[in-house]
């Protein structure tokens, strides 16, 4: 089961401390937009001090451990703020995981590039375009020089170039779904007395054919067109009865659990 939008947030709130406001905004669209996409990510290191920067410099060098950074002190746009490092969070927020390749929300895309996707989007830098790979790594410079930044020059970022603040989330994405005897990894939502389910991965549950009709703006399951569709971010959610009746399956929701069973 995965963590609440708000409980995500506040898990990733330590780490945002200190962020250019800017590169603080986009970070936090990035936390959202990758919890609507099913996938949970946690910011490991933001902005740090140049001596935390020296101490980093020197593993793999003078003191134990392998190589992390080629950057000295305020020499990483971490020292300013510019910076933030990620990893995956799993198992309910208990796991931290750095597994490029992992696709737990099984949607045929490997989580960390569906963050990459979405960080690059808003703006960032990915490391792992670098010839020195820094797969965790996004950064904005907003085309400053680290040694522009060394002789201290402001980081002046024109109103239009910074994301607007992210949006509350349309919908609280905290109902658990259970598709015949297994939970998808997945949320869905209750709105108006009615339970909405994540189309694609309920249908990847059930090995069913799914589509968007790009005219009408609705999502297609088992080859029927979904009316209630409602497009939160990339993931279409539609009425869990409606999703039923095109497959003949029954639906149940459990207020008490806040979950919706379909089998």
């Amino acid at each position: 089961m995965n963590m609440t939008l708000q409980a995500l947030q506040s898990k990733n709130e330590p780490k945002l401390r200190g962020l250019h406001p800017v590169v603080l905004a986009a970070a936090q669209a990035l936390i959202m937009r990758c919890f609507t996409r099913g996938v949970q990510i946690l910011i490991t290191q933001g902005s740090r001090s140049k001596e935390y920067q020296d101490e980093l410099y020197a593993q793999g060098r003078t003191k134990p451990g392998k190589i992390v950074t080629n950057a000295r002190g305020g020499h990483s746009y971490h020292n300013y703020g510019l910076a933030i490092d990620f990893a995956l969070l799993l198992n309910c927020g208990r796991e931290v995981s750095w597994d490029t390749l992992l696709d737990a929300d099984r949607d045929c895309m490997a989580d960390w590039m569906e963050v990459v996707d979405e960080a690059e989007k808003l703006g960032f830098e990915w490391g792992g375009r670098w010839d020195f790979v820094d797969k965790p790594h996004l950064q904005m410079t907003f085309g400053l020089e680290i040694k522009e930044l060394l002789a201290g020059k402001p980081v002046l970022v024109p109103t239009a170039a910074a994301p607007a603040p992210p949006p509350p989330p349309q919908k609280k994405l905290t109902m658990a779904v259970q598709v015949k005897d297994k939970n998808i990894a997945s949320f869905g939502y209750t709105y108006n007395g009615r339970s909405y389910v994540p189309l694609k991965a309920v249908a990847l549950a059930l090995s069913a054919p799914y589509g968007w009709n790009d005219t009408t703006k609705k999502a297609i399951f088992n080859k029927v067109e979904m009316q209630s569709t409602n497009l939160i971010g990339p993931t279409s959610y539609v009425h869990s009865a409606e999703l039923a009746e095109a497959t003949g399956l029954t639906v149940r929701y459990d207020n008490k659990m806040n979950k919706v069973f379909i089998g």
